[in-house]
C-alpha cells in the first residue's frame, strides 16, 4: 500500500514560490498516477496536476497552467509540485494522492491513496 506524505507548505506573499514534496515508498518505481489536489477554505477539493510515474503526459488545471509544474525524482520516490507566481486564490490545503493505474484525470474520487495535506497560504 502506498502512503503519500506531503511537505513544503507555508506562507508566502503573492508572486512568491513554493515547492511541495510528496514521498511514498514504491511511488516512482511502479505504475502509478500521482496527483496534487487542493481544497480552499469552504470549497470542494479540486485537481491541480497529475503525473504518470512511468512517463507520459502531465495534466494541469487551467488555473495553474504556466505557473505550476509537476515532476518526479525516481531515486527519492518523490513527486514535486513547483508553484511559481502564487496568487491569494491559490491558498488551500494541498494534498498528494496516488492511484495504481494510468492517470484518470483531475478527479479526486478516482484516486486511492491520500496524504494528510500541507497548508499553503498566499497573502496579497
Amino acid at each position: 500500500q502506498v502512503q503519500p506524505v506531503e511537505s513544503g507548505g507555508g506562507s508566502v506573499q503573492a508572486g512568491g514560490s513554493l515547492r511541495l514534496s510528496c514521498v511514498a515508498s514504491r511511488l516512482t518505481y511502479s505504475r502509478y498516477c500521482v496527483g496534487w489536489f487542493r481544497q480552499p477554505p469552504g470549497k470542494e477539493r479540486e485537481g491541480v496536476a497529475t503525473l504518470p510515474t512511468s512517463g507520459g503526459f502531465n495534466e494541469y488545471a487551467d488555473s495553474v497552467k504556466g505557473r505550476f509544474s509537476i515532476s518526479q525524482d525516481y531515486a527519492k520516490n518523490t513527486v514535486y509540485l513547483q508553484m511559481n507566481s502564487l496568487k491569494p486564490e491559490d491558498t488551500a490545503m494541498y494534498y498528494c494522492a496516488a492511484v495504481a493505474s494510468s492517470c484518470p484525470g483531475l478527479v479526486p474520487g478516482r484516486f486511492q491513496y491520500w496524504g494528510q495535506g500541507t497548508q499553503v497560504t498566499v497573502s496579497s
